[in-house]
């Protein structure tokens, strides 16, 4: 029954189940065709819960959008304003509202190399960019960290967002891909995002293709030092070019829109409040209170002593000065409640300090700076200059009554506005101190900016090595993380930390020196702590300058006179710039150059003293502006002098170590640079920050978006290869510079105190050392960095031959701040001399001799003189030696045969004696007495062959003997007598 009841009361023609209208279904449009057309569909908002849907009609034309403040109602498919309390981009969408990552956004870490470290994954879990409210935070660790959006574009759009990045420790890329996962091609300058300073944020804006878009904004941390890095900081992302919106987007809480149409939400003004959607703000009750854009109210808390703050005043027309207190503003703070502390009196009146030097008091109230050409101390009237001097412009600042005219201080936060009117820093007599802030992670700036330089009138603008120089006494107390940074900004391109120091500092002095003439703005920012915090913890943290000197400021005033060149001595003469090279005479007041080997100093020529010498092994350029070595070098060495040509090593010389990898697995480098000689003195070694792929014509055009390079004699970059952490080209960071003067080149290492940290040489050939400095005093190196390269022989190695590092210290040095290289080469060995090779004789061949020219083993010289070919002498057959043994032997055989004629006629002789003698024997038939058988003296001889015959027979006489014994012919024995003995005697 009740059926047929409910039957009846249809309308006619509807049946079961057909959709009513727009709370079943809504409509969308189908993608375009290629004739540029699409259909709007009618979807149930769940799938089969009616039927009878509205047939599907042609849709607009794909490029069609709304105008700003208006949404596509697609029932009618016509342009509607958005009603208050939203917005619309038209064409866009913009995500301004940071409570959590909104949809279609995510966050993920990427693990593109683990470098051994196996649990990476899970270390990096935790890793997300973390919405903030206001804005969107990136991750503070090492890990790689992309937040990922996609859209589809129905025609070229673009889009655009705000950001902070201001650690140089952080690679920040924005990268664009299509639906292949291909990456888009981007200019250098679209892809890697440049620094800002702090308390500014920059905007970035990418053209984009029609067709889908994946949006990555990847960060990857490098943490070296045990610092932890400043995150990235991101809000308004903004995308042109979806074609159509469908709706309006409602105001985020703390903003509204009141009028219809509106194309963004404006923020609730302080004491008010709004939740979502909005049209106009609530306020507050009288005892609670809000900032800016708050989507709520807090009670008002009761007065402390960090609600207020102390100031002085300005001097009033009786030179007086006071110390008063003020409530910061806007006082949120409630007075009259228990525990609430009260406005402390006002200090007495006192004197005020004197004018800073280069100005003068007017009207005993006002400090004025002296006119051109004269001079003051601050306590005295304006004089002039006299003769022979002419003011030395700048800027001196030691007393604080009023911040100087060129100053100007301001206070920012990243998350709110509740600072943006307050002083960062308030004046305090003998020195300027930061003010109180809003919160505890406020920024407090203060800056000074400085037109130009303008080098004394005597000093050569083309050949100067320094056009001025910014020194600045401070002091920094702090019972947290404070860090106060000193940033520069040369000619308005961007601003760049140069010197940072965190927490406590004693009360210290820091010089900047300026090589080049530019306009250039000097930064100051302090911050008590990097973390967020209603409450108020660290107020009392408190940085302080004491005072501020910058010297050649073109517009600056003058404490005081220096000494300039004169054309003439006469009174009246005047000042005169002196040629490059040229120092002020004290006796003449006139220029004269530098003598040889001597280079002027960058403060001032005034004096021969000014022409400081050159270093051992060095020279002078024409100007006198800097000492260099020519790439030559001699050295006595056990009374021979060896002179080396280092030429084939002039061209910057490189070397990588590592790799090394940081907690979360990071690989990466550090890449070294060297220029070591050569050049004019010139610094050609280049060092470049971001990207490793910068053209050389690039680094030349300084109007190019350099990323930051450093140019000088040795200097170290951090490099991340290409698959370090998924990147398509290497990365340079943290590029600094390690030698900025050449000091000198030596044998010895102990003249400038270095310890060598390489093992002693094989080859027989002293190392030569090349000492550069870096003076520009760090955190960690107070007196600057010191380089020393060692050149070694080695004539196994090319001419260009190969750097190392010490093996104890693999990152090149052991402190941070001596740095050690070894680079060994053929070059490095002294130049060839005659002394250096031998001569070969060969033999004589055919009447011709040849001499052939060998180096001596094992060789260790290079280029010089040449060896001499070989050469050819005409020689005769047998050579001297053979002659004279010859000649020799011949003599020799002379005197033998000559010996034996004469012993074989002297033994004829003897046996024709002793013939005599037996025959004389055999005659008597007796022998005589022995004393008177021998021939009578004289008798058929000569005296000198007289014979006296021993007792003894001859072997002879024997022979004879028994010769005829055998023959039995005539013979017999005879008896011989003598006095002394019986003989026997055969004949």
């Amino acid at each position: 029954m009740s059926d047929h009841h409910d039957n009846s009361q249809r309308a006619p023609g509807r049946c079961p189940g057909d959709c009513l209208g727009t709370e079943d279904y809504y409509f969308e449009y189908t993608e375009c065709d290629s004739t540029g057309s699409r259909w709007r569909v009618a979807i149930p908002h769940s799938q089969g819960s009616c039927s009878g849907l509205p047939e599907p009609v042609r849709g607009t034309d794909c490029t069609f959008s709304c105008e700003a403040g208006e949404f596509l109602e697609m029932s009618s498919q016509q342009c509607t304003s958005c009603a208050a309390g939203s917005y619309s981009l038209g064409s866009g969408v913009r995500f301004d509202q940071w409570d959590s990552i909104p949809a279609g956004f995510s966050s993920l870490a990427t693990y593109m190399d683990s470098g051994g470290s196996g649990d990476e994954s899970m270390t990096c879990n935790n890793s997300s960019w973390t919405p903030q409210g206001t804005h969107l935070e990136s991750n503070r660790d090492d890990c790689t960290v992309s937040l990922v959006y996609a859209v589809h574009l129905m025609k070229q759009g673009s889009v655009s967002f705000d950001y902070q990045y201001l650690d140089s420790n952080v690679f920040f890329e924005f990268f664009i891909q299509n639906d292949q996962c291909q990456e888009m091609d981007q200019t250098g300058s679209e892809k890697w995002i440049k620094l800002t300073s702090n308390g500014e944020w920059g905007t970035h804006t990418v053209n984009l293709k029609s067709g889908t878009n994946i949006l990555y904004w990847r960060t990857t941390g490098m943490l070296l030092g045990g610092k932890p890095v400043k995150p990235v900081l991101l809000k308004n992302i903004q995308i042109e070019g979806v074609a159509y919106t469908s709706e309006c987007f409602p105001c985020r809480p703390g903003t509204f829109s009141k009028t219809p149409g509106s194309s963004s939400c404006d923020l609730c003004p302080r004491n008010t409040y709004s939740g979502k959607g909005a049209s106009s703000c609530t306020p507050c009750s009288k005892t609670q209170y809000s900032q800016e854009g708050w989507s709520e109210c807090k009670e008002r808390p009761p007065c402390s002593e960090k609600d207020y703050f102390q100031i002085h005043t300005a001097c009033d027309s009786d030179g007086k000065t006071q110390m008063l207190y003020r409530w910061v503003e806007p006082q949120v703070c409630v007075e009259n409640v228990t525990g609430a502390v009260t406005l402390p009196p006002s200090g007495e009146k006192e004197d005020c300090p004197p004018c800073n030097p280069g100005f003068y008091m007017h009207n005993s109230s006002t400090c004025l700076p002296c006119p051109q050409g004269t001079y003051s101390d601050g306590t005295t009237e304006c004089q002039r200059c006299p003769g022979g001097t002419e003011p030395s412009l700048g800027y001196e600042y030691k007393w604080w009554n009023i911040l100087p005219r060129n100053m100007k201080t301001s206070c920012f936060n990243v998350g709110n506005s509740k600072c943006d009117e307050m002083n960062g820093w308030e004046v305090a007599g003998d020195h300027i101190r930061v003010g109180v802030g809003g919160s505890d992670n406020d920024y407090l700036i203060l800056n000074l900016r400085v037109p130009g330089f303008k080098l004394p009138t005597s000093v050569d603008d083309a050949s100067a090595t320094e056009f001025g120089r910014i020194t600045f006494i401070f002091e920094t107390d702090c019972s947290a993380d404070c860090e106060l940074y000193f940033m520069i900004d040369v000619n308005r391109k961007s601003t760049n930390v140069v010197e940072s120091w965190v927490g406590s500092k004693p009360r210290q002095a820091y010089t900047h020196t300026m090589t080049k003439n530019a306009s250039v703005s000097y930064t100051w920012a302090f911050q008590r702590t990097n973390k967020a915090s209603d409450v108020r913890q660290y107020v009392n943290d408190i940085a302080k300058i004491y005072s501020i000197t910058v010297t050649n400021a073109m517009d600056g005033s003058a404490s005081g006179c220096h000494a300039c060149a004169m054309m003439s001595q006469q009174d009246g003469s005047s000042c005169v710039p002196c040629p490059a090279g040229h120092f002020i005479n004290k006796d003449t007041n006139q220029c004269q150059e530098c003598p040889p080997n001597t280079f002027l100093s960058g403060h001032h020529i005034y004096g021969k003293e000014a022409c400081q010498p050159c270093g051992p092994g060095s020279k002078n350029n024409k100007e006198h502006s800097v000492c260099f070595n020519d790439c030559t070098f001699s050295h006595l060495d056990q009374n021979r002098t060896l002179t080396y040509d280092l030429s084939a090593l002039s061209s910057v010389g490189s070397i990588m170590n590592g790799p090394s990898f940081t907690s979360k697995g990071t690989k990466y480098y550090h890449q070294f640079n060297i220029s070591l000689c050569g050049a004019e003195g010139r610094k050609v070694a280049v060092c470049t920050d971001n990207v490793t792929d910068l053209s050389s014509k690039d680094l030349q055009n300084e109007s190019a978006d350099l990323n930051n390079f450093i140019k000088t004699f040795v200097c170290q970059s951090t490099i991340i290869p290409a698959d370090g952490r998924g990147f398509r080209t290497s990365l340079s960071s943290q590029s600094i510079s390690l030698a900025d003067t050449f000091l000198g080149e030596l044998i010895s290492l102990t003249v400038f105190n270095i310890h060598d940290l390489f093992p002693e040489s094989s080859w027989k050939v002293p190392d030569i050392n090349f000492f550069f400095r870096s003076p520009q005093p760090t955190a960690s190196c107070l007196n600057g960095r010191s380089t020393v390269v060692t050149l070694r022989c080695n004539p196994e190695k090319s001419a260009r031959g190969e750097l190392t590092v010490p093996s104890k210290c693999p990152a090149g040095t052991c402190n941070g701040c001596e740095f050690h290289f070894l680079w060994e080469s053929s070059s490095a060995c002294p130049l060839c001399t005659e002394t250096d090779y031998h001569s070969i004789e060969g033999a004589c061949k055919g009447g011709v001799q040849d001499t052939l020219y060998v180096w001596n083993e094992p060789k260790f010289c290079t280029k010089g003189v040449l060896l001499p070919n070989k050469t050819s002498a005409q020689c005769e057959v047998v050579s001297l030696w053979v002659k004279a043994g010859i000649g020799g032997g011949a003599f020799m055989a002379v005197l033998l045969v000559s010996l034996t004629c004469y012993f074989w006629k002297k033994n004829k002789r003897l046996e024709y004696k002793y013939s005599r003698l037996v025959m004389s024997a055999n005659k008597d038939c007796e022998l005589p007495a022995a004393d008177s058988c021998a021939l009578a003296e004289g008798e058929g001889e000569e005296n000198e062959d007289d014979v006296v015959y021993s007792n003894t027979a001859s072997l002879l006489g024997k022979l004879k003997a028994i010769a005829s014994k055998a023959d039995g012919d005539n013979s017999e024995s005879v008896q011989l007598k003598s006095s002394q003995s019986e003989r026997w005697v055969w004949g």
